[in-house]
């Protein structure tokens, strides 16, 4: 077996666009220099198109050093270790002599596709990198470039034995033209030595060290430090507040009104920025303002309010719809039929490092330090707000102590912003975690409503699904939901002979935004319990009948749904799946009294799940015992990564399956803190087994898909072992359904 390659040090600071790959020859310092292109779900091009098309860079210095600078935010998902680890395994560089720079506005980082749409790019520049340097050996030697082989940083002459180093080949490379990307050789998977093997994440050693830079961490000649009293109402607005009050705090330096940012969904019109010398001090200062405000258009929205809202939007006139019949599948005839209607509340994000930005803004130039997920998103957002052209704004990403969709932006960057236009100097702008509670863009509430009808050997007739929920992007739009809405809904793997997916969004005073998984959090929970249900009144068992659905679906051609594009999962693989995890669980074997197996599979983002959790319910308790998960990710790029992520996303979604939840009173938001929004505690945590398939596709989305089958496992295990059918989140064996 090899050895553990050394880490490589980390710098703090899709497809292939439309030209992908340019190699410079511009002095960097004597380095060869290639620009690519990576991009993902949350890359939204600017009007302005900049002059130039790259985003990431690779840089071989003439001392043999590689930098690679990336447009990804690094925010716990370890794509600082996974990228380099694809370029050195396909450039043939030593993967210790790379180093990790964090680039200036990085693109939207989201949606699990840092690695599947990086892959191929950094695969094809990496191959160039490869090329042109045994292109360089072999021109050297006046051999030809057959001959001649490269691994490690060097280039080796087969017959001779000779060997150049990449440092010694770098002037002679940089004279040479590039390869074309899209004709370049490739590596064969079979012939990788560091892809699909276990490394630690690179950025580990510095965080355990307090040395990486974090959003709180930033620290400026001469900065200030605010805060910002906040609406706690639903699109309120500010009264009155007593500036004086908090100047008498000693430290507090000034204290002033701002507009709020007009693009966001809780339009209060004004809030009151406090800077001061220090954060405490400015908590201070705002405590004591006096502030009132006027309860806004929402005032009496209450959770119970917007349950009648939602049940309501069961019964409403739809927004959109996808079907593959023109008949209404509740009234195919079918041997048995059901219904069930599933729940699911508000859920905050709750990052461990709260909100916060850092902007300096003097003359006409703007700089900014932020833990953010799209770099480019506020560097646009301040160019606008501030007037000026975009290349004079620079934000520099830092590390984040949390993403999960929180750190897209607004209104924080907002606020930041228009606090140093108003004192122009340095200023660090902090949530507190109330802020954070209360004015979070919450992940929808809503409700499923569906029906189905079975033949008399269990198979789907009919499956009609209603889905009312306060919609995320439709808040300006509702026709656009099914982009952020929909997904494993309308998409689900099981096919119907007579299929409706239907969809209406709900008014609520509360902002939303996209939570870990956006849609399937909560759709795969409905899709995966009614399954159950549905196995139960087939009287069979629930692996061997989603099993058996796949099958026929294998065999069988159901007709197309409109608006899904290609995205119905391959009924083989699911099959697989299925078998693969009931095997590890010891399905069907006795478990005891009080104790239960649940079971669901899914499938997004090219990635293929199935899990099994065991339960204890007994004295008005749930316990989940174990959890067994088997994935196939495609091709597995760090190991160690990919199990992380797949078992904090569990973990990330049992708590929301048993714990979270968000509630509204009189227009406000209820929690403010931990003490009043309950989190899975370390005792809480189960055993957790994690088994990877490499199936031999590039690699799929893994950071959002493995959370969303916890919920439906464990509702699923409840019934197993209790008989009663839990459809509300979070799970209670009191449940009072709307």
């Amino acid at each position: 077996m090899n050895p553990m390659p050394s880490p490589a040090p980390v710098k703090d600071s899709v497809t292939i666009s439309r030209r992908t790959f340019l190699a410079t020859s511009a002095a960097a310092g004597g380095a060869l220099v290639i620009g690519l292109t990576l991009r993902g779900r949350f890359h939204h091009p600017s009007s302005d198109v900049s002059q130039d098309p790259f985003n990431a860079w690779i840089r071989i210095h003439p001392d043999g050093q590689t930098q690679l600078i990336l447009n990804k935010s690094e925010m716990g998902q370890g794509v600082f270790t996974a990228l380099p680890m694809i370029l050195a395994e396909e450039a043939e560089i030593d993967f210790s002599r790379i180093t990790v720079i964090q680039a200036d506005n990085a693109d939207g980082t989201g949606g699990s596709g840092s690695v599947g749409g990086s892959y191929t790019p950094l695969r094809k520049a990496g191959a160039q990198v490869r090329e042109t340097m045994i292109a360089a050996a072999a021109r050297r030697w006046r051999v030809p470039l057959v001959e001649c082989r490269a691994s490690k940083s060097q280039v080796a002459h087969i017959s001779s034995g000779r060997t150049l180093s990449y440092a010694a080949l770098v002037k002679d490379a940089r004279r040479l033209p590039l390869p074309d990307p899209n004709t370049v050789p490739l590596k064969d998977p079979k012939d990788f030595t560091l892809l699909g093997r276990s490394i630690p994440h690179l950025d580990i050693p510095d965080k355990v060290k307090g040395a990486a830079q974090f959003g709180l961490d930033v620290r400026l000649p001469g900065m200030v430090y605010a805060v910002v009293a906040q609406c706690p109402h639903f699109r309120g607005d500010l009264l009155r507040f007593d500036a004086a009050k908090a100047k008498a705090i000693p430290g507090v330096l000034e204290v002033f009104d701002i507009p709020t940012d007009p693009h966001s969904a809780n339009k209060n019109s004004r809030e009151v920025a406090v800077v001061a010398t220090n954060t405490w001090t400015a908590i201070q200062g705002r405590n004591a303002l006096a502030t009132e405000w006027k309860p806004g258009q929402y005032h009496d929205e209450s959770t119970e309010s917007l349950t009648a809202q939602l049940r309501a939007g069961l019964d409403a006139q739809e927004y959109w719809n996808s079907t593959n019949t023109t008949l209404n599948p509740d009234t195919i005839p079918a041997a048995r039929r059901i219904e069930s209607i599933y729940e699911f509340p508000y859920l905050a994000h709750v990052t461990m490092e709260p909100m916060n930005n850092t902007v300096n803004f003097e003359g006409d130039r703007c700089e900014i330090w932020s833990p953010t997920q799209a770099g480019g998103g506020t560097q646009e957002s301040a160019a606008k707000l501030l007037g000026i052209d975009k290349d004079k704004v620079i934000v520099h990403v830092t590390f984040m102590g949390g993403g999960f969709g929180r750190r897209f932006g607004a209104p924080f960057d907002h606020q930041a912003i228009q606090i140093a236009r108003r004192i122009r100097r340095p200023v660090q702008l902090v949530w507190t975690r109330e802020d954070d509670f209360t004015h979070d863009r919450y992940r929808p509430a809503g409700m499923h409503r569906l029906r189905a009808g079975i033949d008399q050997k269990g198979n789907l007739v009919s499956w009609t699904d209603r889905l009312a929920d306060t919609t995320i992007i439709g808040q300006r739009d509702p026709r656009q939901a099914q982009s952020y809405e929909l997904g494993a809904a309308v998409d689900q793997p099981y096919l119907a002979q007579h299929f409706r997916m239907s969809y209406v969004p709900v008014e609520s005073g509360a902002t939303r935004g996209a939570w870990r998984g956006v849609e399937i959090s909560f759709n795969v929970f409905a899709v995966e319990c009614f399954i159950d249900e549905l196995a139960h009144l087939a009287g069979q068992d629930p692996y061997l009948y989603r099993r058996r659905l796949f099958e026929n679906a294998a065999t069988h051609r159901i007709a197309p749904r409109s608006n899904v594009d290609d995205k119905i999962a391959d009924p083989t693989l699911m099959i697989s799946m299925l078998d693969l995890v009931t095997e590890k669980a010891d399905w069907g074997k006795p478990l005891g009294a009080h104790r239960g197996r649940g079971i669901s599979c899914f499938f997004s983002k090219t990635t293929y799940l199935a899990q099994v959790a065991e339960v204890t319910v007994k004295d008005g308790n749930i316990r989940v015992d174990r959890v067994i998960t088997v994935v196939d990710p495609g091709m597995v790029i760090n190991m160690n990564g990919i199990r992380a992520q797949i078992e904090g996303a569990v973990l990330m979604g049992l708590s929301a399956t048993l714990k979270e939840q968000i509630t509204v009173k009189d227009g406000m938001i209820q929690q403010q803190n931990f003490n009043s929004y309950d989190l899975l505690r370390m005792p809480d945590a189960p055993q957790l087994e994690t088994y990877l398939v490499e199936g031999g596709r590039p690699p799929g989305g893994i950071g959002e898909p493995p959370l969303a089958l916890i919920g439906p496992s464990v509702g699923n295990a409840i019934f197993a072992a209790t008989g009663k059918r839990l459809r509300k989140l979070p799970l209670r064996l009191d449940e009072v359904s709307a």
